[in-house]
């Protein structure tokens, strides 16, 4: 088999659910190893002509129809807006203004949506019931995807370009409380980080724990960059974990039980540090990376724990501790939900690995859809 060509879109997921197979069940009817049907799925890998023309004879169709050319648009002349004596952002919003394409750079706060968020519904008086403000067929094509990773905000956006009326709530949690909402019935998918202790997979490991039996499947969506947040150039010149121990500086921790807490802790204690005693503020606790980036942005804080995407979202200084893999894990039965389909399709997309890559701090393009476990 040979690389996959990045404009190439592949079908053969589509076609092999409509007959009700499972990957190894094609696979044995092609004569090829379920590996190769998951690495055909999954856009890893343009099957040779042979097996690209068993796969269409299987499923009546022609070749054209598995394996569609997506032509990209021409690139085109954009002018770039941006207040800030530096060179423009990668990522950009786009518009047109008359015959002109505008670009709007996404860095720094202007990365973070701007205004109110509007309601689906509002609490009626009783508080144990809601005006509905939406069509009720939009709730049900709404995914709830509980998790702290901020990029979880961009696969929400891919999932609404390519199905308008699919929709993706994505709403801050821990990794432990992403998975207890999961295992609890409160939302439909949990983004975790935690840290593997030796061979041992965290996210596999916990998940399966707290869903007690629940069948389902853990995929990759990122490899993000943690560390401390610190002010612009570092002035404090903090430079490990370690320096956090100085009496000027003022750290921010996150709660107990957050990744990142543990993360911390682990550093601590293979230095020899006792956080409790010699950190000043290892008790003052925040909940969400941005509160922590707040935090120094006013000079308040010296150091808070987060990742390199928010640091520089808030114009500060990074300095990096590790490198975690972000899973999501979906019940089985969640599956089958409406817009499941959508999301999973765009997991396995090239629009949305090129703009993981393309942020400070991320990789997505070895992991993102991957097949972690089965649960």
């Amino acid at each position: 088999m040979e690389r996959k060509k990045s404009n190439v879109i592949c079908n053969v997921k589509k076609f092999r659910l409509k007959k009700g197979w499972s990957q190894q069940e094609l696979a044995e009817t092609v004569h090829v190893r379920r590996q190769a049907i998951y690495d055909i799925e999954s856009g890893r890998y343009l099957p040779n002509t042979g097996i690209a023309l068993r796969l269409a004879r299987t499923f009546g169709c022609r070749v054209e129809d598995l394996f569609v050319e997506q032509v990209s648009p021409e690139a085109e002349p954009v002018h770039v807006i941006d207040d800030i004596d530096e060179e423009p952002s990668t990522r950009l919003a786009l518009g047109r203004v008359r015959d002109r394409l505008i670009g709007l750079p996404l860095h720094g706060s202007e990365s973070i949506p701007f205004g109110l968020r509007s309601a689906d519904g509002l609490l009626n008086p009783d508080k144990k019931s809601a005006f509905i403000l939406d069509a009720s067929n939009r709730l049900e094509k709404t995914i709830i995807l509980m998790g702290c990773d901020p990029a979880f905000e961009i696969l929400s956006q891919h999932v609404s370009r390519i199905a308008p009326e699919a929709r993706v709530h994505c709403r801050f949690a821990s990794s432990h409380r992403a998975l207890n909402s999961l295992a609890d019935g409160v939302t439909h998918v949990a983004g975790t980080h935690l840290h593997n202790n030796g061979e041992t997979e965290a996210n596999v490991a916990v998940a399966k724990e707290k869903l007690s039996g629940m069948n389902g499947c853990v995929l990759g969506f990122s490899l993000l960059e943690e560390g401390l947040m610190v002010a612009r150039n570092n002035p404090l010149g903090i430079r490990s974990v370690v320096d956090l121990a100085q009496p000027m500086v003022r750290f921010v921790n996150r709660e107990a039980g957050a990744a990142l807490r543990v993360l911390l802790d682990d550093h601590l204690k293979c230095a020899g540090i006792d956080g409790n005693s010699n950190i000043n503020g290892y008790r003052n606790e925040v909940h969400t990376h941005r509160e922590g980036a707040y935090r120094i942005a006013c000079n308040v804080a010296d150091a808070a724990l987060g990742l390199r995407a928010i640091a520089e979202a808030y114009n500060l200084g990074f300095v990096p501790i590790a490198a975690a893999r972000c899973d999501l894990v979906i019940p089985k039965d969640i599956l089958n939900h409406p817009t499941m389909k959508v999301f999973l399709d765009v997991l396995q997309s090239n629009p949305l690995r090129k703009e993981l890559d393309s942020l400070p701090g991320y990789e997505g393009g070895s992991i993102t859809g991957k097949m972690i476990a089965e649960l």
